[in-house]
């Protein structure tokens, strides 16, 4: 008998409410360490997830696109094809079933309780790399070095436009990356400075979901996406206003240059400042090296030529061609790129706490030598993290018991108490008792007792010392016989007494009371 439409929704739905009474019971416990925590969050989001799907196909079959479920109801109420017959839809639906039940006999129904159990019972598999440090700090350095490799990521002289040699060391990236706006505009207009915010985004992403598990990303940057709309139609994203540059040329920076006004390259070079020229390259996205003159003409060359239309070699290095709307198209691609920006500048701004103790961790190890980071390096593997196997760590060659103190007891007090000596008691299912002192108490513990009640006989004195099933059975039975002559008959020594105080047995009272005498 294969699963219906409605009772698959039926078990849909109750294992929908079993997942959230697993969620709240995993919560009530409060974590001891930070990797419980973890642990924790990462199986309640496991659940979380196995909702929404179960969720989804709810949602399937209450659409119900094919009227499947329509049919379905329409037959539990005998409306077929043929006519309304509810007794005859009753009885095929039953003959069906019991159909089921002949060809399958040994068929029972599956109790999933236990495998909804097990799912507190995990313990998720979270990859981190060794400078993470299980989720306490970020590791960047592979940004870092594709950024200190690249135009955008050398930092800016005093003097405007112009760059130095000079590479900022790792501490001074963890300060910078986190603020992508101060990165000059002209120097964003490129496919590399786009894939190295896309690697960022994908790594901020990734490191979040993997220690705040619980935090809603999607909706997160939905507020974001939609916030930044409003700004970008405003103008006010960081990083991309139109504002005054240095020196004092504040209203030539601004206005843009109109190549309509001139008519020759040398007008141009005249007119317009080398800086300027350069800034309008970079706009376009072609190149900006070489002399004025050079500059100049590459520019004027897009007074009569459409971008889309020029020789490649004109562009810059990892700038995009512009096709037909090229104008357009890199409109969008400021966008993306100014979007990209806000995503990371919003998630560094959830993450600002772990950015600030990898920067102190990083000044930390700079100020270390070898020795002392080599020392420190288990505890800062899994920092904050109370080790579950500390028992394990202590030398104990001898596998000696543990005393009150979580060490390992003298040697001559193990001797003493003869905790080398293993003692059996098949009566409780074979359990091991080392020491005479644990052999003898665990006749009077639970276990043992248990055992002796499963068993059918009274755990008396009778029975101390004897651990064999067969030998206390043995025992049972001559205990019975020997008590055979002496047991007690309710027939003759049961006691009753009538109204005026006189006294018989159970018999003689009964036999008096059928005859009406008492």
């Amino acid at each position: 008998m294969s699963s219906t439409l409605l009772e698959l929704t039926r078990a849909s739905h109750e294992d929908v409410e079993r997942l959230k009474r697993l969620i709240v019971k995993d919560l009530q416990n409060e974590p001891a360490t930070n990797k419980d925590r973890l642990a924790q969050s990462h199986r309640v989001r496991h659940m979380i997830d196995q909702i929404t799907a179960t969720t989804h196909k709810l949602v399937e079959i209450y659409e119900d696109k094919d009227n499947a479920r329509k049919d379905e109801i329409a037959a539990l109420g005998g409306q077929t094809a043929t006519g309304t017959n509810v007794f005859s839809a009753f009885y095929d639906r039953l003959k069906e079933t019991r159909e089921y039940h002949r060809r399958h006999p040994s068929a029972r129904v599956l109790d999933t309780t236990d495998e909804f159990e097990q799912l507190l019972e995990e313990e998720p598999q979270i990859e981190f790399s060794g400078e993470e440090a299980y989720g306490r700090y970020l590791d960047l350095h592979e940004l870092y070095n594709v950024y200190i490799n690249s135009k955008f990521g050398k930092p800016t002289d005093k003097k405007p436009g112009k760059q130095s040699d000079k590479q900022i060391d790792y501490t001074a990236y963890l300060e910078v990356f986190s603020q992508p706006h101060l990165i000059p505009r002209r120097l964003k207009i490129t496919g590399q400075y786009k894939d190295y915010l896309s690697k960022m985004t994908e790594y901020l992403v990734y490191f979040l979901e993997r220690t705040e598990p619980l935090q809603d990303l999607d909706r997160l940057f939905s507020k974001v996406t939609a916030e930044f709309e409003e700004q970008w139609a405003d103008g006010k994203i960081d990083g991309w206003k139109d504002e005054p540059q240095e020196n004092g040329h504040a209203s030539e920076q601004k206005a843009p240059i109109v190549l309509d006004n001139y008519d020759t390259v040398d007008e141009l070079v005249a007119a317009v400042s080398p800086e300027m020229l350069k800034e309008a390259l970079g706009a376009l996205g072609l190149k900006t090296g070489g002399t004025v003159q050079q500059r100049a003409e590459r520019l004027f060359l897009t007074k009569h030529t459409p971008l889309e239309k020029l020789d490649k070699k004109h562009f810059a290095k990892g700038a995009r061609r512009p096709e037909q709307n090229g104008a357009k198209h890199q409109d969008d691609e400021l966008k993306q790129i100014a979007l990209m920006e806000v995503k990371i500048e919003k998630l560094c701004e959830i993450l600002s706490e772990k950015i600030m103790r990898t920067k102190e961790n990083v000044e930390k190890k700079q100020a270390q030598i070898f020795e002392e980071i080599d020392a420190e390096r288990e505890d800062e593997e899994v920092p904050d993290i109370e080790s579950d196997d500390e028992d394990q760590q202590i030398y104990n060659p001898l596998k000696l018991p543990m005393g009150w103190d979580g060490k390992p007891i003298p040697y001559w007090l193990y001797k003493l108490h003869g905790l080398g000596q293993e003692f059996k008691c098949e009566i409780c299912g074979n359990y091991s008792y080392w020491g005479r002192r644990a052999y003898e108490r665990h006749f009077k513990e639970f276990r043992h007792q248990y055992g002796m009640r499963r068993l059918g006989i009274p755990n008396t004195k009778n029975f101390n010392e004897i651990t064999s099933i067969e030998e206390a059975q043995q025992l049972w039975e001559r205990i019975k016989e020997k008590q055979g002559v002496n047991k007690w008959r309710p027939d003759l020594e049961e006691e009753y007494e009538d109204r005026e105080g006189n006294i018989y047995n159970k018999k003689t009272y009964t036999d008096l009371q059928r005859q009406g005498l008492i």
